[in-house]
């Protein structure tokens, strides 16, 4: 893996070098014997080797030192100037500005393939965090599945329950029809001119004389009337229904509200309207 940093880094670094020193001997060869020339050149390329040495070195140890590194981004600098120098004095100045950042470039890489190694991971380690990024992607799959799942599932189970209360409240609404056509058809033969003639002719006399009566059928629960509200059940006088109902007000402490008050008037058999009930109410709170 290390490969993928170091090669492109050492191609730059021979590249750079070696036209450093083509261009100092051509440059400075003509000013002073080249001999010289070619001393400088392998100075500036040496001391560029000397130093990207170094760091190598301590990078491999785990350590990093300022002073080389700045040493070696100086002779960078200067490789560097003397292309640009070498690029202004040429006629075709533009074609050496094009190569005069090379040096600058390899010492770029350099840095680049340290930070590669600092950060770099053993392929065990690069195993377990795959694994783990697997392991999460695999949670959260099943996540998503099961909550589309019980959204699913709770969507089916409100459109039953939906349906059904519409079933129901049909076969209410079908009920409470059929019973409102029998119940207007009682009454309608129970008011009708001939029908005490009809039902003496078909049922018995309980007494000589006497027409058998003839009540209407009570759809729902029913509960016997005791013999007090039997009694009771005679309409009472202005006076006495408020008698009743301040006597049935306080029989508790604190005094009942009105809702108790006729819930306990209607349980004792007593009979009034709930206009006068109310009336009375009004008249014994005041």
């Amino acid at each position: 893996m290390n490969a993928k940093t170091v090669l492109p880094a050492v191609g730059m670094t021979a590249v750079s070098m070696v036209l450093t020193l083509a261009v100092v001997v051509m440059w400075l060869g003509t000013a002073m014997p080249w001999p010289v020339a070619l001393v400088v050149g392998l100075g500036i390329d040496g001391g560029w080797l000397a130093t990207l040495a170094y760091e190598r070195r301590l990078a491999a140890q785990g350590d990093h030192s300022t002073p080389v590194a700045v040493v070696g981004w100086s002779f960078g600098l200067i490789a560097t100037g003397v292309l640009i120098a070498h690029a202004l004095t040429e006629e075709s100045s533009g074609a050496w500005l094009a190569v005069a950042w090379l040096p600058i470039a390899a010492k770029a890489l350099w840095l680049v393939h340290g930070l590669w190694e600092r950060t770099a991971l053993t392929g065990e380690a690069l195993d377990a965090i795959r694994g783990i990024q697997q392991e999460a992607r695999d949670e959260a799959a099943v996540a998503r599945a099961r909550l589309r799942a019980e959204a699913a599932t709770e969507e089916t189970r409100l459109t039953a329950v939906t349906q059904a209360g519409a079933r129901v409240a049909h076969v209410q609404a079908r009920t409470a029809d059929t019973l409102s056509k029998a119940w207007s058809t009682l009454e309608t033969a129970r008011e009708g001119e001939d029908t005490g003639r009809a039902l003496t002719s078909v049922t018995s006399r309980v007494t000589p004389g006497v027409t058998p009566h003839w009540e209407l059928p009570i759809w729902g629960p029913t509960e016997p009337v005791s013999a007090f509200a039997l009694e009771s059940a005679g309409a009472l006088t202005d006076e006495a229904l408020d008698a009743v109902v301040d006597r049935i007000r306080h029989s508790e402490t604190p005094a009942l509200s009105y809702r108790e008050m006729a819930a306990r008037f209607r349980t004792a058999g007593h009979s009034a309207s709930e206009v006068r009930l109310r009336a009375a109410w009004k008249r014994v709170a005041a």
